[in-house]
């Protein structure tokens, strides 16, 4: 047991891998002694989630700091070299964005393509033409999102949208507004969905205290979500959901603990409470604090390190004496996890934070660092 929860499994085989960056410093991460793992693009700032276009390019989001912004810029990157790792080519897409997340991309029955953009206040798109460098055509604002909170010293607001798309339906994640309270709009702590175009929005899901990552995989939605902080170190868990439309996960009123369901006494007497009994369990958990991100799945076709699992990246607690989270999970079919990589903090020294992953290929994943500005491909020898 550590800190009052099993040991996470380590592989046996995890092997230091050393990361020279550019600014000068030097570290080792661990992971499957016969993956290797190499700098594709570095000297970014707040780098987020990726994306490919549908002429088979990179495209990233970048926060550039943790404060409320319009410094944000999304990049696409080109002329990837799988033999060295990296990207021969970056270039700003879009400049001066309120915290750019997440992007999404679609393609129409016209033969349309559409890139979608997730910023604090509201959801955009813009045509998109193979190989541009910049959108040639103003954006259509599709949705407004309330766009104020308590800060993150309070644990609170939770900044980031994410936009993902699926069989004509277009979903948002927004997180809450503090740390644990009673929402004033029905849309924070959701995930949202609506037409291509933004109309007939509704709630896909309720009571997800801020589900940042959300993916579909084998036509199901699935989703991280973060707990609260006010419960201590130990609780709430970090919970791993396949989302159900018009589920209420129980946010701010439930919360889970050791595969059970337990009701927050902070809102015992409310009138809006959610019965918890009501509330599903998670389909699997992260320590509390471990902050998990971005997800992605690995189908058949990947070797047994990879095959019918998703990986998660957790973020990591601020209080670094928890030691909790700073590595990339890999989830089961059987709902449990293993370390896949880890190395991110080390003797109390952080030295990244992951933040998303994508498959491109066969055991082969991109993983973005909003601490280091860096993206890591990494892949099977």
């Amino acid at each position: 047991m550590q800190n009052g929860y099993p040991a996470v499994a380590a592989p046996p085989n995890l092997t230091p891998h050393r990361i020279n960056l550019a600014n000068g410093k030097t570290f080792s991460l661990n992971l499957p002694e016969n993956y290797q793992i190499r700098v594709a693009a570095q000297g970014l700032k707040r780098i987020r989630f990726m994306a490919k276009s549908p002429d088979d390019r990179l495209f990233v989001t970048d926060m550039y700091d943790l404060t409320d912004n319009r410094k944000g810029t999304v990049y696409v990157l080109d002329r990837f070299d799988s033999k060295t790792g990296k990207f021969g080519k970056i270039t700003p897409y879009l400049k001066n964005l309120r915290n750019p997340n997440s992007v999404a991309f679609y393609v129409d029955s016209n033969g349309n393509q559409w890139l979608y953009l997730a910023l604090t206040d509201r959801l955009v798109r813009y045509r998109y033409s193979n190989g541009e460098t910049a959108p040639k055509s103003a954006p259509q604002v599709l949705a407004k999102f309330p766009d104020y909170g308590l800060s993150y010293k309070y644990g609170g607001w939770h900044l980031t949208r994410t936009v993902v798309i699926h069989n004509d339906k277009v979903y948002v994640a927004l997180g809450s507004s503090c740390n644990a309270c009673e929402e004033k709009e029905s849309v924070r702590a959701s995930i949202l969905e609506m037409d291509l175009n933004g109309k007939n929005q509704k709630a896909y899901a309720n009571g997800l205290r801020n589900a940042v990552g959300i993916k579909w995989a084998n036509n199901q939605l699935y989703a991280t979500n973060m707990g609260a902080d006010h419960l201590g170190d130990n609780k709430p868990e970090e919970t791993f959901y396949r989302i159900k439309n018009g589920q209420n996960y129980g946010f701010p009123y439930c919360y889970q603990y050791q595969s059970r369901i337990y009701s927050d006494d902070q809102f015992k007497r409310s009138a809006k409470k959610v019965n918890c009994s009501t509330v599903p369990l998670a389909n699997a958990t992260f320590p509390a604090h471990s902050a998990p991100l971005g997800l992605e799945y690995f189908d058949s076709a990947n070797s047994d390190e990879l095959k019918n699992s998703f990986l998660v990246a957790l973020h990591g607690s601020s209080k670094l004496k928890l030691q909790r989270g700073y590595q990339v999970s890999r989830l089961k079919s059987d709902h449990t996890s293993e370390v896949f990589i880890n190395g991110f903090l080390q003797n109390g020294t952080v030295y990244g934070r992951p933040v998303d992953i994508l498959r491109v290929g066969k055991d082969a994943f991109l993983l973005t660092d909003d601490y280091a500005g860096v993206i890591y491909y990494i892949s099977k020898k």
